[in-house]
């Protein structure tokens, strides 16, 4: 498992932690001010695997900042909200990996808008967005399920998709509720692992695996 500390760390700006199901904690990372500080949101694993967060204060101009950190503990910092003009947002509490492969998230200050009951004057938040390069995927309401359980799948531009796949199992049957959503079931002979799906614009591969339980 994988965590955040507001405070404390190296120089008490907050850390990047692990724990074993043991209970033994390793800090991969403590934050030092440039790189960020105080991470209050806790962190998102992404379809490639690394872990992304976000610290409320520290960056290049202190007003927060965007991070990526391998599981190894090796940090880097994605992007540092601007301190001059606070147009992007001041200040981001945590993200979202959406299936189009984009990353999403808030700021509590910051922005183009003033008129908010606020005691300074850099605006009333943002949300943003950051694309990273990383493709679209697809995902599960619920991870796991037994054979003959319709799984619900989310994605994005599903529609008009021809084969849903459970580890290389074709799904007995399947139908596209929306652009978002497929309805598929799970079929004999399914085994845990990727869920695939094939559309006019390619297949789409799940972030995590399938369980199939017995």
């Amino acid at each position: 498992m994988y965590g955040t500390t507001v405070a404390g760390g190296g120089v008490n700006l907050g850390s990047v932690f692990k724990l074993t199901p043991a209970g033994v904690v390793t800090v991969l990372h403590s934050f030092d001010g440039g790189d960020g500080a105080n991470p209050e949101a806790g962190l998102v694993q992404a379809s490639d695997g690394k872990l992304y967060g976000t610290t409320v204060f520290g960056g290049r101009h202190g007003e927060g900042s965007i991070f990526s950190i391998a599981t190894d503990g090796t940090l880097t910092t994605l992007y540092s909200f601007p301190s001059f003009d606070h147009v992007d947002g001041a200040n981001p509490f945590g993200l979202m990996q959406h299936t189009d492969g984009k990353f999403y998230g808030t700021t509590s200050e910051g922005g183009t808008s003033i008129n908010c009951d606020s005691f300074d004057s850099i605006g009333c938040g943002t949300v943003f967005s950051l694309d990273l390069g990383l493709g679209p995927f697809v995902t599960f309401v619920v991870p796991s399920g037994k054979v003959g359980s319709v799984i619900q799948i989310l994605g994005t531009d599903l529609t008009g998709a021809t084969v849903v796949s459970f580890n290389g199992v074709p799904a007995s049957s399947f139908k596209v509720v929306r652009g978002t959503l497929i309805k598929a079931t799970l079929p004999a002979g399914a085994t845990t692992g990727p869920v695939t799906v094939t559309t006019s614009n390619g297949t789409l591969t799940s972030n995590v695996n399938f369980t199939v339980l017995p």
